[in-house]
C-alpha cells in the first residue's frame, strides 16, 4: 500500500486526518448540546451552536462510515493491539465507541425521516416533513440525547486512557502513533 496507508509502526496520514478531525467536530457537537442543555431557550449562544447541530451530525455519520471502511482496509496494517486485560477492555471500549458514533446519528435520522421537520443537510433535502408525524420513527429520537452523552463518556475514558495510561504511566508510545 501506499504511504498513506498505516503501518505497524505508525497511523497513516488518512486515519491521523480521520481522528482528529472527527475528534474536533465531535467536541463541537458535544459542546453544542451542552450548550443547548446549559443555556435558556432564545439565548443567542445557545442557538448559534445549536444551528449546526444536525448538518454536523449528518456529516459525522458520513466521516464515521468512511473512516470504519478506511480502518477495515487498513487493519493488518494497523499498529498492534495491547495484549491482556487491558487490551481486551480497549477492543471492547473502541467497539463501543465505533458503535455509538453509527448508532448515536443514525436513530436521529430514522426518527427525522418521520417528524414534521423533515432533514435537509447543508440545505439539501433528506427527507420531506410528514404530516401527520410518524409516530414510531419518531420515537427512536428519545434514546438520540442520553446515547449520545453516553459516547461522550467513552471518549473521555478513551483520552484518559491514550495520555493517562498509554502517554504518562507505560510511555510506550502509542499516543505519538497517532500524532507524528
Amino acid at each position: 500500500m501506499s504511504t498513506l496507508s498505516d503501518t505497524p509502526a505508525r497511523y497513516g496520514p488518512i486515519s491521523k486526518w480521520l481522528h482528529w478531525g472527527m475528534a474536533l467536530l465531535f467536541a463541537a457537537q458535544f459542546v453544542s448540546a451542552a450548550l443547548r442543555w446549559w443555556l435558556p431557550r432564545d439565548h443567542a449562544v445557545r442557538d448559534f451552536f445549536w444551528s449546526y447541530h444536525t448538518d454536523l451530525g449528518v456529516a459525522l455519520l458520513l466521516l464515521v462510515l468512511l473512516r470504519g471502511a478506511w480502518g477495515l482496509m487498513n487493519i493488518k496494517n494497523r499498529p498492534s493491539v495491547h495484549d491482556g486485560l487491558i487490551g481486551r477492555l480497549a477492543t471492547v471500549g473502541h467497539l463501543a465507541i465505533y458503535a455509538l458514533m453509527v448508532v448515536v446519528p443514525l436513530i436521529r435520522v430514522i426518527a427525522a425521516a418521520g417528524s414534521d421537520r423533515g432533514l435537509s443537510f447543508f440545505g439539501l433535502r433528506i427527507f420531506p416533513a410528514q404530516q401527520p408525524e410518524i409516530t414510531w420513527l419518531t420515537s427512536f429520537s428519545e434514546w438520540h440525547g442520553e446515547l449520545g452523552w453516553i459516547l461522550a463518556l467513552l471518549i473521555v475514558g478513551h483520552i484518559t486512557m491514550a495520555v493517562g495510561w498509554h502517554h504518562l504511566i507505560k510511555r510506550d508510545g502509542s499516543l505519538q502513533r497517532m500524532t507524528r
